[in-house]
């Protein structure tokens, strides 16, 4: 879309959106996404350090709607998470790329065992503490861990003995460069390893969801040998996104 009619639409909206859900202007917050190229990656856009608590499904978040791009919640994955509740009870989980544990706090209230939520940034491991203390489930088998993901699941997979999870929440960025990792990933081209190495860390009858949102990603299933991949994207996509479906792609994988 042109970019000076992509503003004059943007400003309508603004001067809408205040009466049609009866809240003060002052009280909408505006972000622009913007393409990243290059090396380029998202940054911290402000420090005041507000955030606010919001309900789903059950369990509380916090989102903060000025420091970052995204808030500290997709909204898209939010029948993931209901998914992956509902597979949860009596299951040790492991979420992967943890970002801010919402994930974590749908598996711990759903009655997992045990949860692990891996994630590379500092930031988004205290929030993911600040969201279990907030829906009451701070204290108990809960473990943070601070690591490359890539990293850790090569070494989780060669460790003896291995660890065993029975529910595994796969969600890496689309692209991520970090300079904190030694390797860049690019899920189009490192889902199959990443996917492999997850699969190892699953007890016999476990499952995978695995969720990416990169635009026209293909599973390479040939690749997967002895995995069975079930396409649940159509039961993921929630009824407001579902005017952009491709707004995700998930799958659920289990073993032969």
């Amino acid at each position: 879309m042109d970019s000076t009619h992509a503003e004059a639409r943007l400003q309508a909206a603004l001067g809408v959106i205040p009466p049609l859900l009866e809240i003060p202007a002052e009280q909408i917050f505006l972000k622009l996404r913007r393409r990243q190229r290059g090396t380029v990656q998202y940054q911290n856009l402000g420090r005041a350090g507000e955030f606010y608590p919001i309900g789903e499904g059950g369990c509380r978040f916090l989102v903060n709607f000025t420091d970052y791009l995204d808030t500290g919640l997709f909204l898209d994955h939010r029948l993931i998470r209901a998914i992956t509740q509902a597979l949860a009870p009596d299951r040790r989980f492991l979420n992967l790329f943890g970002y801010t544990g919402t994930a974590t706090v749908y598996a711990a209230l759903g009655g997992a065992k045990d949860t692990t939520t891996v994630d590379l940034s500092a930031t988004y491991l205290d929030w993911t503490r600040r969201n279990l203390t907030l829906n009451g489930i701070d204290k108990g088998p809960h473990r943070l861990v601070q690591a490359d993901c890539l990293e850790w699941l090569s070494q989780a997979a060669a460790s003896k003995p291995r660890p065993a999870y029975g529910l595994i929440l796969l969600d890496p960025p689309t692209f991520s460069n970090s300079k904190r990792m030694r390797q860049t990933l690019d899920i189009q081209r490192d889902h199959v390893d990443l996917i492999v190495k997850t699969v190892k860390l699953l007890e016999p009858r476990g499952v995978v969801i695995f969720s990416t949102n990169r635009q026209r990603f293909k599973l390479e299933a040939d690749a997967l040998r002895g995995l069975k991949a079930e396409d649940i994207t159509a039961a993921t996509i929630p009824l407001d996104f579902s005017r952009h479906p491709g707004i995700h792609q998930c799958w659920r994988i289990t073993r032969e």
